[in-house]
């Protein structure tokens, strides 16, 4: 199986896109989880305060970043890591405009990059009553995970589009999207 991608996920300090706080990375390559990567950042002024609702949703506080690295540091290292894979999130439009508004906070013009929604790829993939990450992780038997730890989703959704990968017999993401009626979509800076 020739499948590669990056899935995504990130967290966000408040209720707007421009304010990452953790980023996890799962890297597939030849149908394989080959590497992961996960950090904690300051996000990007003015966005760089914490909501109570954001903290109780994952559990990042203020002191959980304090000492960490600005984003605008950990950025050009999330895209090292992509190494130019296609990437994938579950309702990636969300992880898609939090990636575009966070690069644009600090002037940093973003390569041309591609995704694909595993949300997306699961409606026309499973009957489920509920398409949320956690409901189609669990679906696939994938149930031992933290939700909204941003590298543990990002592995679900790995593990999820591997699983659709496998249920339509897809060699690689380009016959996964024909297979699901999705199709590719590039990131607009």
């Amino acid at each position: 199986m020739a499948l590669e991608f990056c899935a995504i996920d990130f967290e966000t300090a408040n209720s707007s896109p421009a304010s990452p706080c953790a980023v996890g990375l799962v890297r597939v390559q030849a149908g394989q989880i080959t590497e992961t990567l996960s950090m904690l950042f300051r996000p990007p002024h003015p966005n760089n305060y914490f909501n109570q609702g954001n903290i109780n949703v994952h559990g990042i506080h203020p002191q959980d970043i304090a000492d960490a690295p600005d984003w605008q540091e950990v950025l050009p290292e999330l895209l090292l890591f992509t190494q130019g894979l296609t990437m994938v999130a579950h309702n990636a439009s969300f992880d898609m405009r939090v990636l575009r508004d966070s690069a644009r906070a600090v002037d940093f013009d973003l390569p041309n990059l591609n995704y694909a929604c595993s949300l997306q790829m699961a409606r026309r993939t499973y009957a489920l009553e509920s398409y949320r990450l956690n409901a189609v992780a669990y679906a696939i038997g994938h149930e031992e995970f933290r939700h909204h730890d941003a590298l543990a989703d990002a592995d679900a959704c790995a593990r999820i589009v591997l699983n659709m990968a496998d249920r339509h017999d897809a060699q690689d993401l380009a016959e996964l999207l024909i297979a699901t009626k999705q199709r590719l979509k590039p990131i607009i800076v």
